[in-house]
């Protein structure tokens, strides 16, 4: 399996190594995801959403092209759709660690138990969207909660 990160696309599908965790790929993918947010907080918004988007959109392709030659549809080891949704999760938000760990604690909250939309992607997508579109969704309901949770406060102090 380790021979897989010197292909550039499997590298990416494996979280750069990350999904490669005998326990949790998933949420080792999440982790991994934190620099990278990080290096993103020095973009304009534009720029962020730009590179999110792509980070979504190549993840349909990156995340289908290696469960294809991994043989196994929604392999663990592959997390760039963890690390494309913890993108969305930290959107507009500023780079602070409760920020960070609010995304990380809710986006692996709405990854692993998969409520409503996120689960019914899960069962029913394939390919590509069936790895990528649940956890897409999971860093749009986390950021959701996040900014309503600065919105509110806002109010109150």
């Amino acid at each position: 399996m380790k021979r897989l990160l010197l292909h550039p696309v499997h590298c990416l599908a494996l979280g750069f190594g990350s999904g490669l965790a005998p326990k949790a790929p998933g949420t080792f993918g999440t982790l991994a995801a934190i620099p990278l947010v990080f290096a993103m907080q020095y973009l304009n918004l534009v720029g962020y959403a730009l590179v999110t988007i792509i980070a979504a959109v190549a993840g349909l392709w990156i995340c289908g092209y290696t469960a294809k030659a991994l043989g196994v549809h929604d392999h663990p080891a592959i997390v760039w759709d963890e690390i494309a949704g913890y993108m969305i999760a930290m959107f507009a938000l500023p780079f602070t660690w409760y920020n960070v760990l609010g995304a990380f604690v809710l986006f692996r909250f709405f990854d692993i138990y998969k409520p409503g939309a996120i689960g019914w992607c899960d069962k029913n997508l394939k390919g590509g969207a069936g790895i990528m579109v649940d956890d897409l969704l999971a860093g749009l309901a986390s950021v959701t909660v996040l900014h309503l949770l600065h919105t509110g406060f806002n109010l109150f102090f």
